[in-house]
């Protein structure tokens, strides 16, 4: 049995809450996470990048100076690459960086990460206040009671807090989401990963499998 500390917006522990094994209990396999992790950075790129070749650079249409008689190097364009403002040799141009990562290994990636962070402690269920509106300096004062405010959190909650959601897009090192679009990267992230008793459950619906 794997157990967490619950705790109030006050930063004051209730009670403890069992976290499922077969989320949160597992063995870190640390071979599937870095490839996990390199497939995904490597999807984040836009690959938009893109150099002129010698034949794009504007100019080039007359020779510079006559073939033989002056003493210099012979050339026949300003858009050689080997010339200030020419055009560059083998740049970058657009391209598809994407690379597809299977579904076991994201699913094998994600449990790593939450077994890996429960491992080390840094697991806790916390209750969220429901909020009419934004309000950064609740979040704040809340993490500040935990004794997290200077560490990297990761908050995962269900889709029925938005408001709250909002309240962390203004803090330093702290990401809000919801618990069905998590994975390990952001997981991995985060120094501690906090848990609302709803998302524990959105958790068990969705990964484990």
């Amino acid at each position: 049995m794997l157990d967490v500390s619950h705790y109030t917006i006050d930063g004051a522990e209730k009670s403890k809450v069992t976290l499922p094994e077969e989320l949160f209990g597992q063995e870190v396999s640390e071979p599937v996470v870095y490839d996990y992790i390199r497939g995904y950075l490597r999807n984040q790129r836009q690959g938009t990048v893109n150099t002129l070749q010698r034949n794009s650079v504007r100019g080039g249409g007359a020779k510079p100076w006559r073939q033989k008689g002056t003493g210099r190097a012979r050339a026949g364009t300003i858009t050689s690459p080997i010339w200030v403002g020419g055009g560059r040799a083998f740049g970058p141009h657009p391209r598809d960086h994407y690379h597809p990562i299977p579904k076991k290994m994201k699913r094998a990636a994600l449990i790593s990460a939450f077994s890996d962070r429960a491992q080390e402690g840094n697991v806790r269920v916390v209750d969220i206040p429901e909020m009419e509106a934004p309000k950064t300096k609740t979040v704040a004062e809340m993490l500040k009671n935990m004794g997290l405010d200077k560490n990297k959190v990761l908050i995962l909650l269900t889709d029925k807090n938005e408001n709250f959601i909002l309240s962390c897009r203004n803090l330093k090192n702290v990401e809000c989401i919801r618990a069905s679009l998590v994975n390990a990267y952001k997981v991995l992230w985060a120094d501690y990963l906090l848990l609302s008793p709803d998302s524990v459950e959105t958790l068990k619906e969705v990964f484990a499998k």
